[in-house]
């Protein structure tokens, strides 16, 4: 499938489905110091080539923003107490260079996939950035269509961000198979 980026958006961070972890797992924030947990799990979901690479990512966007993270950062565990997920109740500049809440770098080992946790992350990240934001927005790419499907029903609608954003969208709702645009 040709990989395009895409932008997505949510106008409001009102009436966020809620969904529970299976019981075996659960949810906690990041703790300074826990970089390589984070670089771990990128680099199963092959975000970066090897963990050197996404240490000195986790360093340059986040490496003077540790504290932050406390409270924005999350991290499922699986029964054995090891880290298995994550994602980022982030912010960023947005349209117009307004402060929007920002779902960042979601990811779940490859071998915890499948399991229901993708819902109760994304509902937990979002309840997160309720309480610092009014918007939120995400960057993905077509590559993560089953993604695509969680987002828009969770609320988020297509940003169109450039020209190739329209034949991105037009391919994920040929492979969703459902009306986007």
């Amino acid at each position: 499938m040709k990989r395009i980026a895409l932008t997505m958006i949510r106008q409001d961070l009102n009436h966020i489905p809620s969904y529970s972890f299976p019981s075996e797992y659960r949810v906690r924030m990041y703790t300074p110091g826990e970089e390589e947990i984070w670089a771990d799990i990128e680099t199963s979901v092959d975000e970066f080539p090897d963990k050197t690479a996404a240490l000195r990512h986790f360093d340059k966007e986040f490496g003077s923003y540790t504290e932050e993270m406390s409270s924005r950062c999350l991290l499922i565990e699986n029964a054995d107490g090891e880290a298995i997920g994550t994602t980022t109740a982030w912010y960023g500049a947005f349209q117009n260079d307004e402060i929007w809440g920002r779902i960042h770098w979601v990811a779940i080992r490859p071998e915890e996939q499948g399991k229901k946790l993708a819902k109760p992350l994304l509902s937990a990240a979002l309840e997160i950035l309720s309480q610092y934001h009014d918007h939120a927005y995400l960057t993905t790419q077509t590559t993560s269509y089953q993604a695509i499907n969680m987002y828009l029903n969770y609320g988020f609608e297509p940003f169109i961000a450039k020209p190739d954003c329209l034949e991105g969208w037009r391919l994920m709702e040929t492979v969703l198979k459902r009306k986007i645009l």
